[in-house]
């Protein structure tokens, strides 16, 4: 990897993401709903990786992006989206039914050594997770034991804290770290992330110290009246403009109050692809305030929305997981319903740092390129294609699933691959 020297960027680059959670009580048919943007480099492909349930040898070397932990005797089967490079996932869902992703936040604690990356304990917790608690309590565990550190980036020597929403067929749980040192708190109805501590006197557990930490580097008076303010005593605010995520934290806290009671996938599919509210995302982040930083980001260097999901866990565990993926920006592309349980299409896990024409990440790339040189003029049109591929796609898995035919759910996930790529192709951006 080519990384430049390992100084502190003012602003920092790519620092973005942004997930979501509706429990079952806020959503239109009782599952619990879990969607996230992955905001990356703009160039860095993110393909998806599908791996089978396996066991291996206990206690055997495995090899993360930057260290290796001992392995366990079974990982779960899971589709993950990985930037090419690294080990581990931006987000993910495995067969226990459990969604996790991680974000970039700024804590005073700054990261100390080699460890794990953000990314390798979203994997690790879906290859060990089988519920969202188990998960919280793999992810703190190794985040305790080896600490978190590396850079998060192929060519940036640039290492961060991370937050999690983690979730599963019933609950949900909010992680925000810092170092080695953590605190978290149950979902109760529906919560957002992005890249800031959000906890507040609101959490329900920590590690053993986190309080004494905050106090004994002055962050925290022993004396103080009230609760612990997590946010208060940890949120780092003079490296990253707040600007930078509070208004993508606000846009999607308020579409989630808005649609309580009937968010469902198209709900969080519009989330996903919000410009705040404009057609054309802005791309002036010269002053950096809150409405030109979209949820469906396109602001380099701080960062460009790479690949999507979104899954509607159902409580029973009869029913087939569904892993809705969208590959590059998600305003120009399309959300592929793959199931768990089923091959996903080849076209879908290729991709690395050089454009490939069988990769569809490099398609869509490609796409959102040209559209980018007109918005007003090109977004509609190339919309209005992916959104007949997208809403035939979705008609015909929902009938596929209803007759239980899982063979012909499976054909059809290949046939929207087949459908964006036939959006792409007549534009010769080959």
């Amino acid at each position: 990897m080519n990384r430049t020297d390992p100084t502190r960027p003012s602003i920092p680059f790519r620092i973005a993401c942004d997930s979501l959670v509706a429990l079952g009580n806020a959503t239109r048919d009782g599952r619990v709903h879990f969607a996230k943007n992955s905001d990356r480099p703009t160039l860095e492909a993110q393909p998806l990786l599908q791996q089978p349930r396996l066991r291996h040898a206990a206690g055997r070397p495995l090899r993360c992006t930057y260290i290796e932990i001992p392995q366990v005797g079974e990982t779960a089967r899971l589709i993950g989206s990985r930037p090419y490079w690294c080990w581990g996932f931006e987000h993910g869902l495995n067969e226990h039914g459990v969604a996790i992703g991680n974000h970039t936040i700024f804590t005073k604690d700054a990261v100390s050594g080699i460890g794990l990356i953000g990314m390798d304990l979203v994997r690790l917790g879906l290859e060990r997770g089988h519920s969202a608690a188990q998960a919280l309590a793999v992810i703190t565990s190794l985040l305790s034991e080896y600490g978190q550190g590396g850079s998060g980036f192929a060519d940036k020597e640039w290492a961060y804290n991370n937050s999690f929403l983690i979730a599963d067929r019933r609950t949900a749980f909010v992680l925000e770290t810092s170092d080695r040192r953590w605190a978290w708190r149950e979902g109760r109805d529906v919560a957002s992330l992005s890249n800031h501590m959000t906890l507040g006197t609101d959490w329900d557990g920590s590690s053993p110290d986190f309080i004494e930490h905050a106090v004994a580097r002055g962050w925290r008076d022993a004396n103080a009246p009230g609760r612990f303010d997590v946010a208060a005593a940890y949120r780092d605010t003079t490296l990253v403009p707040e600007s930078i995520s509070s208004g993508r934290f606000e846009r999607t806290c308020s579409s989630l109050q808005q649609s309580r009671g009937s968010i469902d996938v198209a709900a969080l599919r519009a989330v996903l692809r919000d410009h705040h509210g404009r057609l054309a995302p802005s791309t002036d982040i010269s002053h950096l305030r809150p409405e030109d930083v979209s949820v469906c980001m396109h602001a380099e260097p701080v960062g460009t929305t790479t690949a999507s999901m979104i899954t509607a866990i159902p409580g029973d565990t009869a029913e087939p997981l569904v892993y809705w993926a969208s590959l590059g920006s998600p305003c120009c592309s399309v959300f592929v319903p793959l199931l768990l349980d089923a091959d996903i299409p080849t076209a879908m896990a290729l991709g690395d740092e050089q454009p490939a024409d069988d990769s569809l990440w490099w398609q869509c790339k490609r796409l959102v390129q040209w559209v980018e040189v007109d918005w007003l003029n090109r977004l509609p049109p190339t919309r209005q294609a992916l959104d007949q591929v997208e809403s035939r796609t979705a008609a015909e898995f929902r009938d596929a699933l209803a007759a239980g035919d899982l063979a012909r759910a499976a054909a059809v996930s290949r046939a929207a691959v087949d459908g964006v790529l036939g959006v792409v192709a007549p534009l010769g951006l080959r």
